[in-house]
């Protein structure tokens, strides 16, 4: 009916405004804590293919080889990483980070279904004027169906304006009050994040008297072409081609 023009319809920029940015603030809400378990998620798929590839590379030597030992230290070191991050980081990151982010969130349901009940009773009001507004352009022969319509559409009023006026002084609060309420996350994020670093050069630096100086990006080439050719010279190389 508002559409077509047969129902009065009440604008009201300043609620409107404050809605907008808090749907916008649930957006990026929700992208937040997704995000944020998406990362936790990511340190256990990167200390977990670690501990695999440790796995699968201490099969390749034999034990006799000192590179066979030292896969074991290798698997040795990525394993403990792979367990601090699962009792330690990703405990703390869930207490400090996760859980606050998800409570946070949890609130915007709510809020909305305050909105949507404040919209609805706003429906009402517009209903109830247009019934008014009707009455007195055409009269009816019950003379007291426009004083009903009159005392309903005052009630209705009331209540709107009372659900809107709260609303209104409420939602800012609730906008405003997220650099507050996530300042304490985003800096156990960033603590989170160094910790990881440092554990994970913790873990490898020992392992860093086991292997010689890195060798020059041209010097790994030469050392691969050097043994893939020797591969190519093998009659079973020869029979493939």
């Amino acid at each position: 009916m508002s559409k077509t023009g047969n129902m009065d319809r009440t604008a009201d920029r300043e609620f409107e405004e404050e809605e907008r940015r808090g749907k916008i603030l649930e957006a990026k809400s929700e992208a937040l804590y997704k995000e944020a378990n998406g990362y936790i998620q990511s340190l256990r798929n990167v200390t977990g293919t670690q501990v695999r590839i440790a796995t699968t590379i201490e099969q390749y030597f034999d034990e006799a080889d000192p590179m066979g030992a030292y896969g074991v230290k290798y698997k040795e070191a990525v394993t403990k990483l792979e367990e601090e991050v699962r009792e330690d980081v990703d405990a703390g990151f869930r207490q400090a980070v996760l859980e606050p982010i998800g409570r946070y969130y949890a609130y915007f349901p709510e809020i909305g279904e305050a909105v949507r009940r404040r919209n609805k009773k706003l429906l009402d009001y517009d209903t109830a004027r247009s019934k008014v507004r009707k009455l007195v352009e055409r009269p009816s022969e019950d003379h007291t169906k426009l004083p009903r319509a009159e005392h309903e559409a005052e009630v209705t009023r009331e209540m709107y304006e009372a659900m809107n006026a709260q609303l209104t002084a409420e939602l800012p609060k609730v906008i405003d009050s997220r650099i507050a309420y996530l300042d304490p996350s985003f800096e156990a994020a960033v603590k989170s994040q160094l910790s990881f670093a440092q554990d994970a050069r913790n873990a490898m630096e020992p392992l860093r008297q086991y292997f010689p100086a890195e060798p020059h990006g041209h010097e790994f080439e030469q050392a691969a072409d050097g043994i893939l050719g020797e591969m190519s010279d093998l009659q079973i190389c020869r029979l493939a081609m």
